[in-house]
C-alpha cells in the first residue's frame, strides 16, 4: 500500500470521526433541549434536518472511502454500492437545501416591517416543516439515477466502468454524461443562487442597522441583538458552504465529464465533499448553548410557578 493511500485514508478517517462526533453532539444538544421543555425555535427544525443530512453524507461516503484507501476494496455488493452512493447524494442535496432554507428564513425574519416581505415574514414559519420534507423528496427523486448506474467494483466488465475507489460507475458518451451532470447540478445551482441572494440581503440589512445604531448611540457600543448574532452565524455558515461547494462542484463536474478520472481527482472530490458536513456543526455550536437555554426555561418556569402560587394565596 502506497504512502499516499495511507495519508488519504487518515484524512478520510479524521474527517469522518470529527464530523460524526460534532453532528452527534449537536443532535444531543437538541434532544436535551426537547426533554427539558425548552422553547423550540423555528430554525431548530431546519438545523435538525441539516444535522441528519450531514451525518448521512459523512457516514455513507467517509466510511467506505476510508476502507478503500486502506486497501479494503471490493467489500461492497452491488446493492450496497448503489445504496451508499444514493444515500450520500441525497444527504448532500438535503444539506444544500437546508442551508438555503435557513439563510432565506433568517433574511426574511430580520427584514424591516415595511419591506415587501412583511406578509411572508408572518406566514413563513408555517411552511418550514413542509419545505424541509419537500427537499428530501426532491433529492430522493433526482438521485435515482445513481441507483441505475452504480455497481460493485469487482464487476467483470471493467472496460465500461469508472473507478470511484469503493464502487464503480457506468461510463456513457460525453453528451449523456453532460446531461446527467446538468440534471443533478440544476437544483443545487438554484439553491446556491437563493443562498447568495439571502446572504446579500442580510449583509445589507445588518449594515443599515449598524448605521442607525451608530447614530442613536454615538458614544456607546451596545451589544448586538440575538437576531443579529444568529444572522452573523448563518452568514458564516453560508459563506463556508458556498466556498466548499464551489470547489466540490468543480470536481463533481470533472468526475461526470472525464471518461476515466484518475485517483487524485476521485480522492480530492471525496475529501472536499466531506468538509462542510464535518465543519458546520462546530460553526453552529457557537450560535447557542444548551446551558443558557435550559437556564432561561428554568427561570421562566420558576416565575410561572411563583405567579400561580400568588394567585392561589389571594
Amino acid at each position: 500500500m502506497a504512502a499516499s493511500d495511507v495519508a488519504v485514508g487518515i484524512i478520510f478517517l479524521a474527517q469522518t470521526v470529527v464530523g460524526a462526533l460534532g453532528n452527534s453532539s449537536l443532535l444531543l444538544h437538541y434532544l436535551v433541549l426537547y426533554f427539558t421543555g425548552c422553547r423550540v425555535r423555528h430554525t431548530d427544525l431546519i438545523l435538525q434536518h441539516l444535522i441528519v443530512a450531514n451525518l448521512l453524507t459523512l457516514l455513507c461516503k467517509g466510511v467506505p472511502q476510508t476502507m478503500a484507501a486502506f486497501g479494503m476494496k471490493g467489500f461492497l455488493s452491488d446493492v450496497g454500492c448503489k445504496l451508499l452512493f444514493y444515500l450520500h447524494r441525497v444527504g448532500r442535496g438535503v444539506s444544500i437545501g437546508s442551508t438555503c432554507l435557513l439563510s432565506v428564513f433568517q433574511a426574511i425574519k430580520i427584514s424591516p416591517e415595511d419591506s415587501s416581505c412583511s406578509e411572508l415574514k408572518v406566514n413563513i414559519p408555517k411552511y418550514i416543516g413542509s419545505s424541509t420534507y419537500l427537499g428530501w423528496i426532491l433529492y430522493l427523486l433526482v438521485n435515482v439515477v445513481f441507483l441505475l448506474h452504480m455497481t460493485e467494483r469487482s464487476n467483470k466488465n471493467v472496460t465500461i466502468l469508472k473507478d470511484f475507489g469503493y464502487c464503480s460507475g457506468v461510463r456513457h458518451d460525453t453528451t449523456t454524461d453532460s446531461l446527467y451532470t446538468a440534471l443533478l447540478t440544476f437544483p443545487d445551482a438554484i439553491f446556491v443562487g437563493l443562498m447568495l441572494w439571502a446572504s446579500s440581503s442580510m449583509v445589507l440589512i445588518l449594515h443599515r442597522h449598524k448605521q442607525r445604531m451608530q447614530q442613536v448611540h454615538k458614544s456607546s457600543s451596545p451589544r448586538s441583538s440575538p437576531e443579529s448574532r444568529a444572522t452573523k452565524t448563518i452568514l458564516l455558515l453560508v459563506s463556508t458552504f458556498v466556498s466548499f461547494y464551489t470547489l466540490s462542484c468543480m470536481f463533481q463536474v470533472c468526475l461526470g465529464v472525464i471518461y476515466n478520472p484518475n485517483w487524485f481527482v476521485v480522492s480530492t472530490a471525496a475529501i472536499i465533499s466531506g468538509c462542510f458536513p464535518a465543519v458546520s456543526p462546530f460553526l453552529l455550536m457557537s450560535r447557542d448553548s444548551t446551558a443558557s437555554r435550559i437556564h432561561s426555561t428554568w427561570v421562566q418556569n420558576r416565575k410561572n410557578v411563583s405567579h400561580v402560587r400568588k394567585i392561589y394565596i389571594i
